[in-house]
């Protein structure tokens, strides 16, 4: 899987969210069961960078 370039605040979530990933506190969504696959964890971290950078379309 190709990732995508980041900016320093990108890394910076994407960090943060995969560190709640490995603590187990990551959930889905506002309140939703927590995060067990490393996948879906990724696919979120991705999302999250991708809003604090800017680029999130919707």
């Amino acid at each position: 899987m190709k990732t995508p370039k980041m900016n320093k605040a990108g890394k910076a979530k994407m960090a943060t969210v995969m560190h709640e990933f490995g603590k187990g506190e990551l959930h889905s969504g506002k309140g939703g069961k927590v995060v067990k696959n490393p996948r879906q964890a990724l696919a979120i971290a991705i999302s999250e960078a991708s809003k604090k950078m800017g680029r999130y379309k919707g």
